[in-house]
């Protein structure tokens, strides 16, 4: 004879109500806050941005397939490579970071695409001008932390606003 299973729902737990990691830090608690919040949307739009620039890579067809899907492959792999670092400094700082795809998707701000079918060039603007936005809101979210006085956040920040001013500048001349 089986047993019934009880369901349990989970309970809902108000952002304010999670507990921030005591890590220790010279950074004020209002400085982690903005840094976290500052951070935490970037790590939804990495997410996004490499769903996107993987599909493209799965969907690209025509003359130049070859080159398109490589490309958008290396891209996909770099911009994945973006996520794990900025949530764990989020998490160093004592903040919490994504939880969920409901959660990304009310924090990004790269569109989803969902079109069936794109042509290929319409795949490289589409990731161009993605790309371009991000590296203004990193740079937003670099002046947050200079203005924190965290040094090692905007750091890491250089480094990928510096690749993803290159994934733009490839996707730029791929069009030409």
């Amino acid at each position: 004879m089986m047993k019934a299973v009880r369901k349990h729902s989970p309970k809902k737990i108000n952002e304010a109500h999670y507990v921030k990691l005591t890590t220790p830090t010279d950074l004020t608690d209002e400085a982690r806050d903005a840094i976290s919040a500052a951070i935490n949307p970037l790590v939804a739009d990495a997410f996004a941005l490499y769903v996107k620039t993987k599909s493209f890579h799965w969907h690209v067809s025509g003359s130049h397939y070859r080159d398109y899907h490589l490309l958008f492959d290396e891209q996909a792999e770099q911009i994945f490579a973006i996520i794990d670092v900025l949530a764990e400094r989020v998490r160093k700082l004592g903040g919490t970071t994504i939880r969920s795809i409901h959660h990304i998707a009310s924090l990004q701000k790269v569109r989803d695409d969902n079109e069936t079918f794109v042509e290929p060039k319409e795949m490289v603007r589409r990731l161009m001008h993605d790309n371009k936005d991000f590296t203004a809101r990193m740079r937003a979210a670099h002046q947050v932390c200079c203005d924190c006085n965290d040094v090692a956040t905007a750091s890491v920040l250089e480094v990928f606003i510096d690749e993803t001013e290159r994934r733009t500048w490839f996707l730029f001349e791929t069009q030409a």
